[in-house]
């Protein structure tokens, strides 16, 4: 059964940067794909970047391209998002998902979720 814990959430100003991280267990993850989501107040879970677990190949939500990287460790079986430039409509809880290959930047298609963590740009 696959675990996923998201943490380092927190308050950032506008322009800043902050990493969140996305601790994975229960399975080996050679196969899969490893994605970020958001949730803002009011507004459906939105898909922002996502990672193939064995090749590293990314991909990126046009609002954070260039803001924004996904990156893994497969020894330590983690994800990381590192923000950069934050922008107040950045302020969401980031969810950490995985689904077995091929990438969709459908929400409803990814499986496994985490409980999410909050990110706030404060502007």
């Amino acid at each position: 059964q696959v675990q996923l814990v998201e943490s380092g959430g927190g308050l950032v100003q506008t322009g800043g940067s902050l990493r969140v991280s996305c601790t994975a267990s229960g399975r080996t993850f050679s196969g899969y794909a490893m994605g970020w989501f958001r949730q803002a107040p009011g507004l459906e879970r939105e898909f922002v970047a996502a990672i193939t677990w064995s090749s590293g190949r990314t991909y990126y939500s046009d609002s954070v391209k260039g803001r924004f990287f996904i990156s893994r460790d497969n020894v330590k079986n983690m994800v990381y998002l590192q923000m950069n430039s934050v922008k107040p409509e950045d302020t969401a809880v980031y969810y950490c998902a995985a689904r077995r290959l091929p990438v969709t930047t459908t929400t409803a298609l990814w499986p496994d979720w985490g409980q999410g963590t909050q990110v706030t740009v404060s502007s």
